[in-house]
């Protein structure tokens, strides 16, 4: 009996088959781009076709890195390099694309990345060089073919943002033999020509078309020019060397055009919206200036002399009539106090006398009791002798004079004899 498979198993056989073989592990093919499709995942699906034949293609993300260094689109011949396989799902042999050159034009390409290498290592293409757009510029600097398309996409779009700029037009050749020598002289005479920024372009096309804005001296006269340079090659998918010295890339010359450009309704709306801002900011600046001088006046007006001396006189009667005031309480006061201080005198004085009196009674009574004349109405006499009274005998001595008084009068005697207490004779 026949033995039968599955499909998955056919389909593996297959894919064995094709990736066994060492022809198809590595091959270019040379077509035509056909359903070229960039997915979201950065994967890009396309075709390549000829006369007779088809054969689908598939370029992961990770592959397009660095094998697809230009925006691919139908229609473009190219030399694809990759691996045929099966793609289980749908049974289809497919070609797994590593690298994808532009046929024809491998060595453009190639001369390109050097150029580019070298450029980028000098710092031709560091951030830090690139110079801003200026916000509003009048005079517009235009290097392109005089009679191109590119020119009238960007004068068309100046004239209808803005009448009022003025597009000041360099021409030069953008193609072909002696294009890259005719754009450096026109970028060094508008240089010249006191624009604000400058457009370098033209219309879209192939490599070769294009080859003029990659040559190295082109890269280097936008590098040098000291007015910001919009560059503005071709289509979208285009990349030209003067794209990385260029202060501003634009995807085409009508993008330019808007970049550079601003509509004159905008700047009017503007103008009216900072007219009616500084209008309010001096109505402010000025209602804040008036509040200062009124404060500054009223407060000149606090310390004036004529001020401070009516304040003063105002001080002075005031404290006058305190002063006043406090003088008819104070007599007052006292008046009451003396009147009060006279009511006690009557109720207490008399109390105080008879109390003095009745004092005085026995301290009279005392007095006499102490009176040496009292004493000496008793029979008692006062003795003395030249050096003092005679308070005991040591003071007396025999033949010295005395002198005694009693009650009604005094006399003298002579000592003639001393008797101590205790009955000797001292002679």
């Amino acid at each position: 009996m026949e033995r039968t498979f599955r499909v998955s198993q056919v389909n593996a056989y297959v894919r064995n088959l094709l990736e066994g073989d060492r022809l198809l592990s590595r091959i270019t093919v040379e077509g035509e781009v056909s359903n070229c499709k960039y997915h979201p995942s950065g994967h890009v699906y396309f075709s390549l076709k000829e006369q007779d034949a088809q054969l689908a293609c598939v370029m992961f993300a990770s592959a397009r890195v660095r094998g697809l260094t230009f925006a691919m689109r139908d229609g473009m011949q190219v030399l694809v390099t990759g691996r045929i396989s099966l793609y289980d799902r749908d049974g289809r042999c497919q070609l797994y694309a590593t690298s994808v050159q532009p046929a024809g034009i491998g060595l453009l390409f190639e001369e390109l990345e050097k150029r580019k290498k070298a450029l980028y290592e000098e710092g031709l293409f560091d951030e830090a060089h690139k110079k801003p757009l200026p916000p509003l510029p009048r005079r517009i600097g235009i290097v392109t073919a005089e009679k191109g398309a590119a020119l009238q996409d960007i004068l068309q779009i100046l004239r209808r943002r803005n009448p009022y700029l003025q597009p000041v037009l360099s021409p030069c050749q953008v193609q072909g033999e002696g294009a890259a020598a005719s754009i450096c002289r026109a970028l060094r005479r508008i240089e010249k020509a006191n624009v604000d920024v400058i457009i370098v372009g033209r219309g879209g096309g192939s490599i070769e078309d294009l080859w003029a804005f990659n040559e190295e001296c082109v890269a280097r006269a936008v590098y040098a020019c000291g007015i910001p340079v919009v560059s503005a090659v071709g289509h979208e998918i285009n990349t030209t060397l003067i794209d990385y010295v260029a202060d501003v890339v634009a995807p085409t010359p009508s993008a330019a055009a808007e970049l550079v450009s601003y509509k004159s309704e905008e700047l009017t709306a503007r103008l009216v919206d900072c007219h009616a801002a500084l209008f309010r900011a001096m109505q402010k600046c000025i209602e804040q200036e008036r509040a200062k001088t009124e404060a500054l006046a009223a407060r000149l007006k606090f310390v004036s002399p004529a001020n401070r001396l009516a304040r003063d006189r105002e001080s002075l009667t005031a404290s006058a009539e305190r002063l006043r005031w406090l003088m008819r309480r104070a007599l007052t006061d006292e008046r009451t106090a003396l009147v009060l201080t006279e009511e006690r005198l009557r109720k207490v004085l008399p109390m105080r006398l008879r109390e003095a009196r009745s004092d005085l009674g026995v301290l009279a009574a005392r007095l006499e009791g102490l009176s040496p004349a009292k004493a000496l109405s008793k029979g008692y006499a006062y003795v003395t002798t030249e050096s003092g009274p005679v308070t005991g005998v040591a003071a007396l001595k025999r033949g010295g004079r005395i002198r005694g008084y009693v009650s009604d009068g005094s006399f003298e005697a002579e000592v003639t004899r001393i008797f101590e207490n205790e009955g000797k004779n001292n002679e």
